[in-house]
């Protein structure tokens, strides 16, 4: 079980990343589940409705009635275990987050991948993620760039635009 982290300041793609790698690994796996904005759906639901989600999607169990976190957190680990699965966490900002729903790796079957996403870093240290990647900002010129590639869907434009693209 490997479990990766990508971190960085907001508004860098760590969420189109990890979405652009779930699409292309998914299939590879028993079961799979992109848990977006976990930052926010736990301030709004709780971590047990977080926790109720994972064996609805990963394992197709409905009505999913949790207790508390403690309960979900063991019924995550005992109904996965077994299982090779792909899990990504976005935007994670607290402990207790991890801790709930992520645990340790033997709460997931051999060859499944953790990859989690959040803007600090020592979250992920203090989970014991070993692997890591920082998405860093991009420089004026590579900013300009993919902007250009963006609007235009070309590399060269009018330099009339110039101007424009630099503000």
């Amino acid at each position: 079980v490997h479990i990766i982290g990508i971190h960085g300041m907001g508004g860098l793609g760590k969420t189109t990343l990890a979405l652009e790698v779930y699409n292309l690994i998914a299939l590879h796996f028993d079961e799979s589940c992109f848990l977006q904005n976990v930052r926010e759906e736990s301030n709004k639901h709780g971590l047990k409705h977080l926790q109720s989600i994972l064996p609805s999607k990963l394992l197709g169990e409905k009505d999913i009635t949790l207790t508390s976190w403690q309960e979900g957190a063991s019924t995550i680990q005992h109904r996965l275990q077994r299982k090779k699965v792909l899990l990504i966490l976005d935007d994670v900002d607290k402990r207790q987050q991890l801790k709930t729903i992520v645990g340790r790796p033997d709460w997931f079957g051999p060859g499944s991948r953790v990859i989690i996403t959040t803007r600090d870093k020592h979250l992920l240290k203090y989970h014991e993620v070993e692997r890591t990647y920082e998405v860093k900002v991009l420089n004026q010129s590579a900013a300009l760039q993919l902007l250009t590639w963006n609007a235009f869907k070309r590399e060269k434009i009018d330099p009339s635009y110039e101007d424009v693209l630099n503000r």
